[in-house]
């Protein structure tokens, strides 16, 4: 019995992508070339990249059904992903983008059985671990939305916007403390 599989993977990512998405959707599109620093991403450009870079597990795992990464052309298939950055974009279009992208990795997820999840993946020679098992691997853009999203929830103070996750928490604790405070009286 597995306690954590492919609908959980599907679910678990799907949350992640709705809360990108959020975010997304309160910084201002004027504010989707702001740059926190020389050498950085746009918002924009770190929206795009978050929502096309499922596709190398989908390449790897469902496309290709990859067992071993050796042979990968993981910079021809970064150079497409690279290009996406480039192409002008809508507020609008990178929210559907972010929709769309989202929706068919967790498709991915959503239909992946047990023992596919098991199977194992050798990476090439020098890397480490020289193994991962999809389930691993499948993980990974969750993990990667989850970093980038944190520098988009920091952009959004230096904006002056208060991200939606930490506004809900204060609301919850202001309840929390209503109640006691009433609980007490």
């Amino acid at each position: 019995m597995t306690f954590y599989g492919a609908s959980e993977l599907a679910r678990s990512f799907r949350t992640v992508r709705e809360n990108t998405i959020k975010i997304a959707g309160e910084i201002p599109e004027e504010s989707y070339g702001f740059r926190p620093a020389a050498g950085c991403r746009s918002v924009a450009e770190t929206l795009v990249h978050i929502a096309v870079m499922p596709r190398v597990q989908v390449q790897i795992q469902a496309v290709e059904r990859r067992d071993t990464l050796v042979g990968f052309d993981f910079f021809g298939m970064m150079g497409e992903l690279h290009g996406e950055l480039a192409v002008p974009r809508t507020k609008a279009e990178i929210l559907e983008l972010l929709r769309s992208e989202g929706e068919k990795f967790a498709a991915v997820l959503d239909g992946a059985s047990e023992e596919f999840l098991a199977e194992q993946v050798t990476y090439p020679e020098g890397m480490t671990p020289p193994v991962k098992s999809r389930f691993e691997m499948l993980m990974g853009p969750k993990e990667h939305e989850m970093h980038h999203r944190g520098q988009l929830m920091l952009v959004q103070r230096l904006l002056g916007v208060t991200p939606h996750l930490t506004r809900q928490m204060e609301e919850r604790i202001a309840q929390m403390r209503a109640a006691a405070a009433q609980a007490g009286a």
